[in-house]
């Protein structure tokens, strides 16, 4: 099924506001043979260390972020159509940890050389981790920040990631 080309991150023409912020997208990691993906609306696309880069934010309570830390590689699947709304919706809400989540959802994995990712996607960057912050009270320098997103003190690592590939329908 797979309908995949292998294209350069410099070929895009396209809103990250509009695809991480409104459209979303799904983390996909794997671990001791098991995959999971979580639903994702905040990160950022660009340049660091001279790499093409993707920055993403996983909290320390979410099973993904197991995943993530066990694996050098995992998949940010962006979807850009409105029909997998639900499925992504279930993504971010059900935990990998009790179920295969991608399959109730009706998500298929595939893996380009054992990176998993989602085959319904339409877009998928192939990441490879460089960096991993843990982000805490005294990072902010707007204290509005923890009183709006962590009152709960569930706080997130940052992930920095090089882009190694994008596979694009």
């Amino acid at each position: 099924m797979n309908t995949f080309t292998l294209v350069s991150p410099d070929s895009f023409d396209f809103s990250p506001f509009q695809m991480i912020g409104k459209d979303w997208f799904a983390v996909t990691a794997e671990k001791d043979g098991k995959f999971n993906a979580m639903t994702a609306s905040w990160g950022g696309l660009g340049i660091m260390w001279g790499k093409n880069a993707a920055f993403i934010v996983i909290r320390d309570s979410r099973y993904t972020k197991e995943c993530l830390d066990a694996s050098e590689f995992f998949s940010l699947a962006v979807f850009g159509e409105e029909k997998y709304r639900k499925a992504l919706g279930y993504l971010g809400k059900a935990s990998g940890r009790d179920e295969d989540k991608l399959t109730t959802a009706g998500l298929t994995v595939s893996y380009h050389k054992n990176i998993p990712y989602i085959e319904e996607a339409s877009c998928i960057f192939l990441c490879r981790k460089l960096c991993c912050q843990k982000i805490t009270p005294e990072s902010f320098l707007d204290p509005s920040i923890q009183d709006t997103w962590y009152r709960d003190k569930d706080y997130h690592n940052l992930y920095i990631a090089e882009i190694t590939g994008v596979l694009k329908k």
